[in-house]
């Protein structure tokens, strides 16, 4: 069912952005790459064009400039055409007591894990309700539902992505613009690791998620879940 949708896939360069890209190239479908590290980009286009003829295109830079952000949504407009399926993965995430978190490490966590996507959505999701089918997915957190300490800023992010993807889910849902926001535990990601006093062994596999996100969205009849909680089985 996914076979052809065109797909922007954002923070394609980390662990789990990369390995969501991967499992919708295996559903054939074409794929606009976007993450800060450009080199990881190249390699994961290439590796995604040894497995598949589809179209993949990437395209390094930090999405909290507004210029940058402005140059991929146009570039990927130009190089696929209309966008069918958006996948907001890239975050940043911020380990510090609430007293030594400063104003730009706020600016900074709110420009790319609510901003970004906000422009995103807001971007690509008259085209998917003009075809009457689209697909957005937003990667939240269990910080979405919780609030650990010495991450007040991400937790708060991601209550207002959880935020976005409720309001968006209801103001589309009749147009069959399904909205998700898939929020995993602890990802065994480079991200992950700066998680403290939890065993990495227990966190999830970027590699279930992604499959997990696939198989979710490709439902298209009357059965919807649009929150997904992920949660691990070994909690220490």
């Amino acid at each position: 069912m996914l076979a052809g949708k065109n797909v922007f896939i954002t923070g394609a360069s980390g662990g789990l952005g990369s390995q969501i890209a991967l499992e919708f190239a295996k559903q054939g479908c074409n794929l606009y790459l976007t993450g800060r590290q450009g080199e990881k980009l190249v390699e994961l286009a290439e590796r995604l064009g040894l497995q598949t003829s589809k179209n993949i295109f990437w395209e390094s830079g930090d999405l909290e400039c507004p210029q940058q952000l402005e140059h991929v949504i146009s570039d990927a407009k130009r190089k696929l055409g209309e966008i069918d399926i958006l996948v907001n993965c890239a975050g940043v995430f911020v380990v510090k007591e609430l007293k030594a978190t400063s104003n730009e490490d706020f600016d900074s966590t709110m420009n790319l894990n609510v901003k970004v996507p906000f422009v995103l959505c807001r971007e690509f999701i008259g085209a998917m309700a003009k075809n009457k089918w689209g697909r957005i997915i937003n990667i939240g957190s269990s910080s979405s539902y919780n609030g650990f300490k010495e991450t007040s800023v991400y937790c708060a992010s991601k209550h207002a992505l959880l935020g976005l993807s409720r309001s968006l889910h209801d103001e589309y849902a009749d147009k069959n613009v399904r909205v998700f926001c898939f929020s995993p535990g602890s990802i065994k990601t480079e991200m992950g690791k700066q998680v403290k006093n939890q065993d990495f062994d227990t966190f999830i596999s970027p590699e279930e998620i992604a499959r997990y996100i696939t198989f979710c969205i490709s439902f298209d009849k009357e059965m919807v879940s649009n929150e997904i909680q992920l949660k691990r089985v070994d909690v220490q």
